[in-house]
């Protein structure tokens, strides 16, 4: 049902799927979802701040699955699952944040509450933003024993770095040099050296305690990372150490979407059909010259501890389902990677990506996320290799590819991939 603003209604407590959703086109900004988990009006820690770089909350109450982007329509989806919300959680905040604009610029926002079987159960329509860059639009309340969701629509015009320190979060802010001197300044002064104090020679208390030292101090939390990056084809790389990714584990994750028409939704994009099976993969090419694929194919699933330092979180048979399709890196061991290319393989379900439409998120463990979307499928293609990531003087960067290749006949994806990045490796058939 719509809601008015400032309405309520009771929600099931369960698992829930939250959808941010507009209309994309030339001139509309970004947006991104997020959730506060609230205790008496504030985050008990920073760790209660869900969003695109903090994409799970500790207790797994909340999870941030990612954009999709189908039809002319973007959407940002949080799954939260009530019954899992701590009991000293009062209120669960669902914000949006306008990346590169303003939401006066962003037509039809609205946020859209289901349940497990795709029912909806509340959904708030554009509260007539202008200025505001950021909005808690709904929030779901204890009342009673049991849960509601209320349409909020409170805006702010400080983005999200000011909606999250509104709520108690410590947002890391950029460092500021000071301006250089000119030749006509003079050098600034040493700090005087303090006085000396005279010396003096009393005679110790006859029972003075020792005083103990201090304890070590509680060395303050890293605050919250606000940014993000998204590669495009004018700006298609970065550094992951530019963006605080030296380390840990770096996920990558692969979300799609299938064309599909919904009753009464005038021909939405959705979930997947049928038994399409998609394979996120994984070339390798180590420091010592060693070379291999990582691949739900032959159960080659790689490991994180040993090399290749790469695994595959499993094989998502069931088509674009929330989580997608997951690789993780072990940054720790960055220094045994010569080259790393992640692509995407069509294993049954579907002639071609041409009625796919997928979102790439490389998630860092520490430091911002990246992202980008594939571009639209326009020729017979089984295979889409997605990023490269290329060990350059000790830094990783990351190069946006969304480069679709076409088979010949007879030849695997697998090897299609391999002749057009030279990779140089024999294959022989697998099955899973």
């Amino acid at each position: 049902m719509t809601m008015p603003k400032g309405s309520n209604a009771p929600v099931p407590t369960t698992a829930l799927r939250v959808e941010l959703g507009w209309r994309s086109g030339p001139g509309v900004p970004d947006a991104d979802a997020s959730a506060l988990l609230l205790a008496a009006g504030k985050v008990r820690s920073d760790g209660d701040f869900v969003f695109y770089n903090q994409p799970a909350h500790p207790s797994g109450a909340v999870r941030h699955e990612g954009k999709r982007a189908a039809g002319g329509l973007v959407t940002d989806t949080l799954l939260v699952d009530l019954a899992r919300v701590e009991s000293g959680i009062e209120r669960v905040v669902l914000a949006a944040s306008a990346d590169g604009g303003t939401f006066g610029q962003v037509p039809d926002l609205y946020i859209e509450v289901t349940d497990a079987a795709g029912g909806a159960v509340a959904r708030f329509d554009s509260p007539g933003a202008t200025v505001e860059t950021a909005f808690v639009l709904g929030e779901f309340y204890r009342r009673q024993g049991g849960w509601k969701f209320r349409a909020v629509g409170q805006g702010y015009s400080s983005g999200l770095e000011g909606l999250a320190t509104d709520f108690g979060i410590t947002v890391d802010e950029p460092q500021h040099t000071a301006p250089p001197r000119t030749a006509a300044e003079p050098p600034p002064a040493p700090p005087a050296a303090p006085p000396v104090p005279p010396r003096a020679t009393l005679p110790p208390p006859a029972t003075a305690p020792v005083p103990l030292p201090p304890p070590p101090a509680t060395p303050p939390a890293a605050p919250v990372r606000l940014s993000k990056v998204t590669l495009t084809k004018a700006a298609p790389s970065v550094s992951l150490a530019k963006q605080g990714g030296t380390s840990g584990a770096m996920r990558v994750n692969l979300n799609w979407q299938v064309r599909k028409h919904f009753p009464g939704r005038g021909g939405r994009w959705g979930g997947s059909q049928g038994n399409l099976d998609l394979d996120l993969c994984a070339l390798y090419e180590l420091a010592d010259g060693r070379k291999g694929v990582v691949q739900a194919l032959g159960n080659a699933f790689g490991s994180l501890s040993r090399p290749p330092y790469i695994h595959l979180d499993g094989d998502d048979r069931t088509g674009a389902v929330a989580s997608g399709e997951n690789l993780t890196v072990n940054l720790d061991r960055k220094q045994d990677f010569r080259r790393i290319l992640v692509f995407v393989t069509i294993y049954e379900g579907a002639a071609s990506f041409a009625d796919l439409h997928a979102t790439v998120t490389l998630q860092p463990q520490h430091g911002a996320a990246i992202d980008f979307s594939l571009d639209e499928c326009t020729v017979p293609s089984t295979v889409c290799a997605l990023a490269l990531i290329t060990n350059t003087g000790g830094d990783l960067v990351v190069q946006r590819e969304a480069r679709y290749l076409v088979p010949e006949r007879g030849v695997s994806p697998q090897r299609t991939i391999d002749h057009a990045y030279g990779w140089g490796m024999n294959w022989t058939p697998g099955r899973k």
